[in-house]
């Protein structure tokens, strides 16, 4: 029995009026989201640009930002063991779950910040400090402004990064008086892409003809459907395989979900990529760019 998605309320189709959010997901990797994100920024007019993939981003790949602010983003606190009131009892080492102290010393990968050696210290030798588990960025491209970040490896609290991005964003559209905010989801439903959907206009899903991307475009369709943003789908390179295409059109015909794009497998794309350039400005007369315009122009008639 096909799984049935619960539709988000439409929204009135029209002009743009005030701030608004366009986020774009694909429920998985390698769909070519950042690919289209990337070119969406080129054909938009007037807007701020948001990469929320903090923990692997890469549309400044394309996009060539050149930072104009930097701010430390604190995650976890973690312990640390002041040697000279350290009696070396061995309670924190015991009571650590996590083995992160050894030789009376806090390994800072392996801490997750839960304070139990604190409470058990007798002698009050460890107490918790803040640590910077990343930086956010404010950058200006050719494009717009651009407001990213990059989590440290191995850091924590990647949705409360991907918030501060977004609230980064607004702050700046405000200042510049733009009227939209255009945002690169994170792959996957998890919690960097919750921090990315909460709140916007509009989600679209970049999917791929393939097993495994009509699964997990049905996931990111539940997930916009739980925030109630209006979905649209765009499959990419739909040509490869019409079988599966044409499965999903009829999914989304079933659950009366809009089709906005249909992009061809195309090796131009590649060529664009190797010269780390949108497709659309690369090569704005090919197949694929006319219709990632096309697209770009059927979703602003309906935000």
């Amino acid at each position: 029995m096909e799984e049935k998605v619960p539709l988000a309320p439409r929204q009135d189709k029209g002009e743009l009026t005030g701030l608004k959010e366009i986020v774009i997901l694909s429920g998985k990797g390698g769909t070519g989201k950042t690919t289209i994100t990337a070119s969406f920024a080129v054909l938009s007019r007037n807007s701020v640009i948001v990469d929320c993939d903090v923990d692997a981003p890469d549309l400044h790949i394309l996009l060539h930002p050149s930072p104009i602010q930097t701010q430390e983003f604190e995650g976890p606190e973690l312990a640390e063991i002041d040697t000279e009131k350290c009696v070396e009892c061995g309670l924190c080492q015991e009571a650590c779950r996590f083995e992160a102290i050894t030789d009376f010393h806090v390994d800072s990968i392996r801490c997750e910040g839960c304070g139990t050696c604190v409470v058990i210290c007798p002698e009050a030798a460890v107490t918790m400090k803040e640590r910077v588990s990343g930086e956010a960025f404010i950058s200006k491209t050719k494009y717009g402004l651009l407001s990213h970040a990059l989590l440290s490896p191995g850091g924590a609290n990647s949705g409360k990064l991907v918030a501060l991005v977004r609230q980064n964003a607004k702050e700046v559209a405000t200042k510049g008086n733009s009227d939209l905010i255009l945002i690169d989801g994170p792959p996957g439903i998890g919690c960097p892409v919750i921090a990315s959907v909460t709140g916007t206009d509009m989600g679209v899903i970049v999917t791929e003809p393939t097993v495994s991307g009509i699964h997990d475009m049905k996931r990111a369709l539940q997930l916009l459907a739980h925030f109630d943003v209006q979905p649209l789908v765009c499959i990419n390179k739909h040509d490869l395989n019409q079988r599966n295409t044409i499965k999903i059109e009829r999914f989304c015909s079933r659950q009366r979900i809009d089709i906005v794009g249909k992009v061809p497998f195309d090796s131009i794309v590649t060529k664009a990529m190797v010269f780390e350039t949108p497709v659309v400005e690369y090569s704005p007369k090919s197949r694929v760019s006319r219709e990632i315009s096309e697209m770009w122009k059927d979703i602003i008639r309906r935000v």
